[in-house]
């Protein structure tokens, strides 16, 4: 009868991957007003495994301003790790 089409499988929507980014950054907000024993850095860690790729869906899908904006918003979510990264680049060239 009707035969499927064997090409590649189908992107996801700009729109998706935008929205995964805004439940990416409300779960970290929520997540950080919790108190937490260990500073939320198990927390940050599985935030960080869990939006590169929605980082790059929406850099490949959106393009690079959008994913710019989205990168920022997580930057200043995820602050610490960031400045901890910078900190040891720095120490790194010393």
């Amino acid at each position: 009868m009707g035969e499927q089409p064997s090409g590649p499988p189908e992107r996801l929507s700009p729109v998706i991957w935008l929205v995964l980014a805004c439940v990416w950054l409300i779960v970290a907000n929520v997540a950080a007003m919790l108190p937490s024993r260990d500073y939320h850095w198990r927390f940050a860690y599985i935030m960080i495994a869990l939006g590169l790729p929605v980082l790059i869906g929406v850099f490949a899908t959106s393009g690079p301003w959008m994913g710019l904006a989205v990168l920022i918003a997580a930057m200043s979510v995820l602050r610490w790790p960031v400045i901890y990264l910078g900190r040891w680049f720095k120490n790194l060239w010393r």
